[in-house]
């Protein structure tokens, strides 16, 4: 199994993905150990002293001007997560949590937390025995870090609250813990604090929404070029010589995608036959202009979660010369912008899939297709309600794409008085991400289809290799009305496990 080993200048996006995805083990460097012993010598100077220290002698949020007595300290630590596990609503995927707490070990191994060793290694067993924290899904503002989440997984890891084992099913964290010889810990000055103030929730869930919008984007240049095949459209919008003056790297980069699944088609360039035309429609002609804006806008995401990953983010923080200062790097605007961002560029591209999918089953705007593509129009509907169902997805989608990051409510009696809403910006953009892959997928069972119906006309061999390897995976073709949802679930697993993209490159080599 692979290994990934937690330092103290952060962690890859790669690594986030094989330990919340594929169950990679985690070890901790001994620079890492180094790192958090020596912080933790600071902090236990400064907790032995008179003097209030923020999170190591004081209380929290609007309670910090109390000063907390030593004998009192451990109650302190043990009472924030208690008090701060306060999540409700359904649970939260176990990828999303596994996430959470290797992003939050992450921050711990800086050495800026003050966190013992032992603690950050019990953080690192939790996840190497497949443990996870029940985290429900309301109870972040994403600022002063994902509290109640991060605050189950501190839960846990105290061998309190409930946690899903191994196998799938939930049971008390002790339990679970016993049965895999892990000691909960006891928590000691400042140590309750820094398990909960981070954005590694929202963060996470950034890391995973890249990924699959990377194969989504990819899907979506298919599909679109295979519904530019359908409708008997023009290649030559795609050339990269008309791309080089408008140098946005996204828009050439899916231009050259389109224009490779394309190569050597029967299909295009018939725009001059017997219904000339002078230019495609929106949706076919700019389909490279929108999904280049997108992945532009995955690429300014991808900067941001890159210069996350390497950041320490608590409050207050240990620093080398021996300060503890409090700070705000706990507040999640940046993660929680781009978030937002990715759902408004999702929508659009959903949308305009969309509208290319009502083009293929309108006989007026078809350029010679079969009404709704059905095999005897008025007794078969074809695929009239398959655009119904995608139509949906895009309207939600919309309402998805209201940023989440341009609200605010103040909380703890107005001492955080400006949060992010980074989590919910996280939340609302994987469902975006979810029913994205559903829009593609139905407008590849569209264009299909409508490329079979084209009697006579050879698809280019790319687009050959994707029917080929649609309709084995259980998508079937033209043909009589018949129970839909299976055909388009199918489809759906098609785009979502990455064999649509993976059919084209088997032809084309890798797409941009």
């Amino acid at each position: 199994m692979h290994t990934v080993v937690v330092g103290t200048s952060g962690v890859t996006a790669s690594d986030v993905l094989a330990v919340a995805r594929d169950g990679a083990r985690v070890e901790l460097a001994g620079e890492a150990v180094a790192a958090l012993a020596a912080a933790r010598e600071i902090v236990d100077a400064l907790a032995a002293k008179p003097e209030p220290v923020y999170g190591v002698s004081t209380g929290f949020g609007a309670l910090a001007t109390r000063h907390i007595s030593q004998e009192l300290r451990t109650q302190l630590q043990r009472n924030i997560v208690r008090s701060h596990a306060a999540g409700m609503g359904p649970r939260v995927e176990r990828e999303v949590v596994r996430a959470l707490m290797f992003l939050r070990l992450k921050t711990v191994c800086s050495g800026h937390t003050g966190v013992r060793p032992e603690v950050a290694q019990t953080m690192a067993d939790l996840l190497n025995a497949g443990i996870t924290p029940v985290v429900h899904e309301y109870g972040s503002l994403g600022c002063s870090g994902d509290l109640a989440p991060l605050s189950h997984c501190a839960l846990t890891l105290m061998g309190e609250g409930e946690a899903e084992g191994p196998d799938g099913t939930v049971r008390p964290a002790a339990e679970l813990l016993a049965e895999h010889g892990i000691e909960p810990v006891e928590l000691r000055e400042k140590e309750g604090l820094a398990l909960l103030n981070g954005t590694d929730g929202m963060l996470g869930m950034l890391v995973m929404a890249l990924a699959d919008l990377d194969t989504l984007y990819k899907s979506a240049d298919i599909t679109a070029a295979l519904s530019l095949e359908a409708l008997l459209g023009t290649e030559k919008v795609l050339a990269p010589e008309l791309h080089a003056i408008r140098p946005h790297p996204g828009q050439g980069a899916a231009a050259a995608n389109m224009l490779a699944v394309l190569k050597g088609s029967g299909l295009t360039g018939h725009h001059q036959d017997d219904a000339p035309r002078v230019q495609d429609a929106y949706s076919v002609r700019c389909a490279p202009q929108v999904a280049g804006a997108g992945r532009d806008t995955m690429a300014h995401a991808r900067l941001v979660a890159d210069r996350e990953l390497a950041s320490a983010v608590d409050n207050p923080v240990v620093l080398p010369d021996g300060r503890v200062e409090s700070n705000g790097n706990f507040h999640g605007a940046p993660v929680a912008y781009v978030l937002d961002f990715l759902a408004i560029a999702a929508a659009d591209l959903a949308s305009i899939a969309e509208r290319r999918t009502d083009r293929l089953l309108d006989k007026n705007r078809s350029h010679g297709l079969p009404p709704f593509l059905a095999d005897d129009a008025g007794v078969d509907s074809g695929l009239m309600i398959a655009q119904y169902t995608q139509a949906a997805l895009v309207s939600e989608m919309k309402r998805l794409a209201v940023p989440a990051s341009a609200d605010s409510i103040p909380s703890s009696a107005m001492q955080e008085d400006h949060v992010s809403m980074g989590w919910s910006a996280a939340r609302k953009l994987r469902t975006a991400v979810d029913n994205l892959t559903r829009v593609i997928a139905v407008e590849l069972y569209a264009a299909t289809r409508a490329i079979e119906l084209r009697e006579g006309l050879s698809p280019a061999p790319a687009s050959q290799a994707v029917i080929e390897a649609v309709r084995a995976a259980g998508v079937q073709g033209p043909g009589p009305d018949r129970f839909l949802a299976p055909d388009l679930a199918a489809a759906d697993a098609f785009v979502r496990e990455g064999r649509l993209v993976a059919a084209v490159e088997a032809v084309t080599g890798p797409l941009q």
